[in-house]
């Protein structure tokens, strides 16, 4: 697959998790962004590009690429990180363009550019509130290694 290019125009969403310096990956109904607080080790958000506020809003294509986008972020991830489960939440409680919050989750802590990232929410829900510290320097290179494990 080519990558598309980056939409010129982003809603609020993708703007407020870093767009367009956090894309890791455009196509034509959605963008895989880096989420720039790493919850867990490669935590990404998946926003759709379509101006709707609810799930069911979104076209038939939208639907039929996000089998597409979803295969892809999970042969990214697993290649990148070896995750143990891969979770997708969908909140838009105070974002309220369709997204999703895609987290790799992990057993054992995972070690990636000098750091340590732990899962705190393993084996339960995630904790949102427990945040790997980073820095732009860092989440960039999180970013460069995806984008080189996409297909």
């Amino acid at each position: 697959m080519t990558q598309l290019p980056i939409p010129s125009e982003f809603n609020a969403t993708m703007r407020k998790f870093g767009a367009p310096h956090t894309i890791i990956r455009s196509y034509r109904y959605w963008s895989v962004l880096l989420r720039p607080a790493q919850v867990t080790l490669g935590a990404l958000v998946l926003a759709a590009h379509e101006p709707v506020t609810a799930f069911s809003q979104l076209s038939p294509a939208s639907f039929a690429e996000l089998h597409e986008v979803t295969r892809d972020i999970e042969t990214a991830l697993s290649k990148a990180f070896h995750f143990d489960k891969i979770n997708y939440l969908m909140l838009m409680m105070i974002d309220p363009d369709v997204h999703f919050h895609v987290l790799p989750r992990y057993a054992q802590p995972r070690p990636f550019a000098g750091l340590e990232f732990t899962d705190a929410g393993w084996p339960a829900v995630p904790d949102l509130g427990h945040v790997n510290a980073t820095g732009s320097a860092v989440n960039q290179q999180i970013i460069d290694f995806i984008q080189s494990c996409w297909s």
